[in-house]
């Protein structure tokens, strides 16, 4: 079979490479569609290699045809030859197949093709755990996205507001504002021209204060930020896209009991994803099926433009998911 290598010129290379190798307890997923990650980047660049087990290809997010079942697979009885499905990955889905533990595997939501049930795994499942695990986001709370031109924010803004919470984001420019109008954010904080402490606290002060914020950037903003959280707000980091460092006014936090927390999906024990991905689907098919909420597909290329993917990921030109079609 083949998949996406990144050769030894520095770009990305539709490469012949072995046949995945099925277990007992997992199928082999034909890949249809594969979705595109900010962490595909990091591993790209050496920063985020995958977990032990899983190839050394990129790709977080599938969705396809199941090929084959393992034996344990075929008496539980739960998933067939035939049957589609998308999976979250620790690796591997720039391919033509892969070797999935069944517990990564969930049900294509009614309605939805191949190239949108692509972008659910990784960008819903991480939603779900920074949104509800982690935040215990409950209806009336004020959300704080940032980076709201990115392809988790496209899920994470209507997820909230599905869920009856508040969202407040942030962007670059007055353009990218007006390109994610479709979210319907309650409040647009456009950094070119604002600093998002002094908008916090004029909320907090205002009675609006923010609940919990998801934050892919890090730097100064956090530790700028922090005293203005709602008591117990709860300030999730994952990743650090601006800059690891940041100064914590320590006294505020314990005043206002605020929480730091770091997070992330796929550092987790299978077991715990299979937890997470199970209460997912529970809770967020019936939505998706609904049409409350539904992945935003920027673009689709063929897997052989991998690199050109990445460009666009990498200059930030996208705005919802981008998405590699392999069949």
């Amino acid at each position: 079979m083949h998949a996406i290598l990144n050769g030894t010129d520095g770009k990305l290379h539709w490469t012949e490479v072995p046949e995945p190798t099925i277990q007992t307890d997992g199928v082999i997923l034909e890949i249809h569609a594969a979705a595109l990650n900010r962490a595909d980047l990091l591993q790209r660049s050496g920063q985020y290699p995958p977990p032990p087990g899983w190839p050394e290809w990129f790709g977080l997010e599938a969705a396809g045809v199941i090929q084959a079942v393992g034996e344990k697979v075929a008496r539980e009885g739960h998933w067939h030859v035939g049957d589609p499905a998308c999976a979250l990955l620790g690796g591997g889905g720039y391919a033509e197949k892969v070797a999935v533990p069944a517990a990564m595997l969930m049900p294509i939501p009614k309605g939805l093709s191949m190239v949108e049930a692509a972008a659910l795994p990784e960008a819903f499942g991480a939603a779900y755990l920074f949104l509800f695990v982690e935040g215990g986001l409950k209806a009336g709370d004020t959300l704080l996205m940032q980076a709201g031109a990115s392809g988790l924010a496209s899920v994470v803004i209507p997820m909230a507001k599905a869920f009856g919470a508040r969202v407040i984001t942030t962007v670059l420019s007055e353009s990218a504002a007006q390109s994610i109008a479709h979210l319907r954010a309650d409040l647009i904080i456009d950094t070119s021209r604002q600093r998002v402490s002094n908008v916090l606290q004029a909320e907090l002060e205002a009675g609006r204060g923010v609940d919990i914020a998801i934050d892919c950037l890090g730097g100064e903003t956090v530790g700028e930020c922090l005293p203005y959280m709602n008591y117990g707000g709860r300030w999730i980091m994952i990743a650090t896209l601006a800059s690891d460092f940041t100064n914590v006014d320590l006294k505020s936090m314990y005043i206002r009991n605020t929480r730091l927390i770091g997070t992330t999906l796929r550092s987790r024990t299978p077991e715990a994803k299979g937890k997470i991905l199970s209460d997912m689907v529970d809770m967020l098919w019936p939505r998706v099926e609904h049409g409350d909420i539904r992945p935003t597909i920027h673009a689709v290329f063929p897997i052989q433009d991998a690199e050109e993917a990445h460009r666009v990921m990498r200059e930030g030109r996208n705005v919802g998911k981008l998405v590699l079609r392999v069949r």
